[in-house]
């Protein structure tokens, strides 16, 4: 019987010398040490990294993702570095070497390679980035070694192809270090969570008949960032019978008295992801919702349940139904209802668990994996359904859930 424990401290935001609360600097080094045991284990003399998650990982940088996710900036850890090289955007190189003491300021350059092909690969952008690489990888006597790249522009690869690097993948063994989480790594995860607890009890008080979708959407976004958010990447606002089947957006539908509602909150604080459901009632509930609702509770509980150190992925992913029992043909159809994935600066992360992947290739769990676990059960009415979701981490004496908003049963906003 799995054994739930509390989770991991929340505390407050602030630094203070009364409590031990998030350690960056240690967070800092066993990020980057994760990185370099995964390269050391490789066939690779560096990582080549365009992945911004994966770049926050080595780098300890951000930037916001309007330009984070342009394909421009990019990190390189090698094999003869003590830190990765670092190329970012415009001023942000002159932030960085005044304000990120731990990268050599010499490492961290302006780069610019055209920003998802607005400017064509014919000016010459990747050309010059990729000869300055293979300098430096030549200087350090690693231009022979394969180069691990995690993610990449057809057009970058082409180039690094024609100056005679060798590419492999990266990114899997990206994904395997950042899948343990320390206990900062934790810490900051319950954070998140903690903050879409509160966001929650405001949208329980919010939802009446007349208020409209992306009004919660609005409400939620705003008291994210004034808890201190750094980026609210989506909110999910799903009611009525948009409820069935699930579309995975927001709308301006007006919430109607007896609706079924499912929201799920997905934000960052330091880096940190939360992927949270919860459904809700708006005034009263019919016993075909309350029916759905405890068919995807006891779905959750029985993954729940399965979950430990050792325990493999197919046996979390057999506890859920099979897609034709909930009215679709096939697990590609239905893939993400009955779900489940790693969580940390990335929203999917490993372990992934799902009917459609799991059965042929299970991943065995380990201590200090966190992911989310999403349940979805339509409901007889046609219209409704209900949608759940706890993250959870394993532990070595049981298992943790950071998401205490109450959800064992239909929580009814508002009632009558």
């Amino acid at each position: 019987m799995t054994v739930l424990l509390p989770p991991p401290p929340a505390h407050g935001h602030m630094g203070v010398d009364y409590e031990e609360r998030v350690d960056f600097p240690r967070l800092r080094e066993y990020r980057l040490g994760r990185a370099r045991q995964a390269l050391e284990a490789s066939e690779c003399g560096a990582f080549l990294l365009f992945d911004f998650y994966n770049i926050r990982y080595t780098t300890q940088t951000w930037i916001g993702g309007a330009l984070g996710d342009k394909m421009t900036r990019y990190a390189l850890l090698t094999r003869s570095t003590p830190q990765p090289w670092l190329w970012d955007f415009g001023s942000a190189v002159r932030h960085h070497q005044i304000h990120s003491n731990w990268l050599p300021d010499e490492q961290c350059l302006p780069g610019m390679l055209g920003l998802r092909g607005a400017v064509a690969p014919s000016a010459g952008l990747m050309e010059s980035a990729v000869r300055e690489i293979k300098g430096i990888l030549t200087d350090a006597g690693l231009a022979d070694a394969p180069v691990g790249l995690d993610i990449v522009e057809p057009a970058f690869l082409f180039e690094m192809q024609r100056q005679g690097l060798k590419v492999v993948d990266a990114q899997q063994r990206m994904l395997d270090a950042r899948s343990i989480k320390n206990p900062d790594e934790l810490m900051l995860l319950s954070q998140a969570a903690a903050m879409v607890d509160g966001v929650y009890h405001d949208i329980v008080e919010a939802l009446r008949p007349g208020v409209r979708e992306n009004e919660i959407v609005a409400l939620a976004a705003k008291r994210l960032y004034e808890m201190g958010s750094d980026q609210v990447e989506a909110i999910n606002a799903i009611s009525g019978e948009r409820c069935n089947p699930h579309p995975h957006n927001f709308t301006d539908r007006i919430i109607r008295p007896g609706d079924q509602a499912f929201f799920d909150i997905i934000h960052s604080y330091n880096g940190y992801r939360t992927c949270y459901y919860r459904t809700l009632a708006v005034g009263r509930a019919t016993s075909a919702q309350r029916d759905a609702y405890a068919r995807a509770r006891e779905w959750m509980d029985a993954s729940i349940e399965a979950i430990g150190p050792g325990v493999t992925t197919d046996q979390v992913a057999s506890v859920w139904p099979r897609a034709q029992d909930f009215g679709f043909p096939d697990e590609l159809a239905a893939f993400g209802l009955q779900f489940g994935h790693g969580l940390g600066l990335g929203l999917h992360e490993r372990p992934i668990i799902s009917r459609l992947n799991s059965m042929e290739e299970p991943v065995e769990l380990r201590p200090g994996m966190v992911f989310a676990l999403e349940t979805y059960c339509p409901a007889t009415d046609g219209r409704s359904a209900a949608r759940i979701e706890e993250e959870v981490v394993v532990t070595e004496e049981g298992t943790r859930l950071l998401t205490l908003f109450p959800a064992e049963d239909l929580v009814v906003a508002n009632p009558y």
